[in-house]
């Protein structure tokens, strides 16, 4: 059984904390330069380029481990034909949602904290898109940054895609942490039902992921800081113990790390529409309404896993008082390291 090492609840870590000229300046200067002349934003209906958003003392690094391309039928059911015809600009090419998969990386200081690791060798169900995934470890070398440097690791929910890259083999194949120094933590409301096996939906291996995540896990409630400034937001309904985490940055300003609250912009004006994958449809609605109310305050920004090449964005009221997905610059620092093959 999983030993818990629950963090104290709420509890405060004091850390001092750099500016961002301490915020690994050398990595950018360090970035391929075919990547500085590309868009700083990008298209819907792309894979997401490897993109880096500043806020303050605080950064963030879509580290891209995996190209998904989305049935729009098969993922988005809810979601009416008519919808599809009348955005086009959502599609790609071959009719289907692009949506990348990977992890964050927030910067401050000399620390580094990983939300999610990606889709890994993990291959989506048939009935809900295609994928090719793997190259996160490699996304990590582009960026010349180790994983040892990751100090913890946490995870928005535990679905295939979000957990591909948590562990990899030795030359023995016994399975260590792919970031060897970093805590792994989870919601304890997420861990439970997926340890118990209630949850079929999207479960990762079990001997891949959940035996070895069992002997390093640590778990937090709803409200705990998880890392200096990063606080968990439990927002149940696509997976039992889903987690936002609300990234505090100088200045008042704060960022939303969604998870799969919400898998394409559409859902924001349309929260009544679920995915398939959710295991609560009840739960999702419940905890869009939170978002959105969080998402249209002042002084704050999103990330979006699965917002092809705009991952980076605000949420703002157009005219007829609808949310609209308003995406913001972001520095692309390589392009997309992986396609649908």
């Amino acid at each position: 059984m999983p030993h818990d090492h629950g963090l104290p609840r709420r509890r405060v870590l004091r850390t001092a904390l750099a500016t961002t000229a301490a915020l690994s300046a050398s990595l950018l200067d360090a970035a391929p330069t075919h990547a500085a002349g590309c868009s700083r934003i990008g298209a819907l209906n792309d894979q997401s380029a490897v993109r880096s958003l500043t806020l303050g003392d605080t950064r963030l690094t879509y580290v891209v481990d995996a190209a998904m391309e989305l049935d729009p039928v098969g993922f988005l059911p809810a979601v009416p034909a008519a919808y599809w015809q009348e955005h086009p600009e959502a599609l790609t090419r071959s009719g289907r949602i692009a949506a990348s998969a990977g992890g964050v990386l927030v910067e401050r200081g000399r620390r580094k904290l990983l939300i999610d690791v990606g889709l890994g060798a993990n291959v989506l169900s048939s009935a809900l898109g295609v994928s090719h995934g793997g190259a996160l470890l490699n996304t990590f070398r582009a960026l010349r940054v180790p994983p040892e440097s990751v100090d913890t690791v946490a995870f928005t929910h535990l679905h295939t895609d979000h957990t591909g890259l948590g562990f990899v083999p030795d030359r023995d194949q016994a399975l260590h942490k792919a970031f060897p120094h970093a805590d792994y933590l989870v919601a304890g409301a997420e861990w439970g039902p997926f340890w118990r096996g209630e949850i079929k939906v999207g479960a990762p291996s079990w001997d891949n992921f959940m035996v070895p995540m069992s002997r390093v896990l640590r778990k937090f409630d709803d409200g705990d800081e998880v890392w200096p400034g990063v606080t968990a937001l439990i927002t149940p309904g696509h997976s039992p113990g889903h987690t936002t985490y609300v990234v505090s940055a100088s200045r008042g300003r704060r960022i939303l790390v969604l998870g799969d609250a919400f898998h394409t912009p559409a859902q924001l004006t349309h929260p009544e529409w679920p995915s398939g994958p959710d295991v609560d449809v009840e739960g999702v609605l419940k905890a869009r309404r939170t978002l959105l109310d969080q998402l249209l305050t002042p002084h704050t920004y999103a990330f979006a896993f699965h917002f092809g090449d705009q991952a980076f964005g605000r949420v703002m009221r157009d005219a007829a008082r609808d949310a609209q997905w308003q995406p913001v610059p972001a520095r692309a620092l390589l392009s997309s390291p992986i396609r649908i093959s």
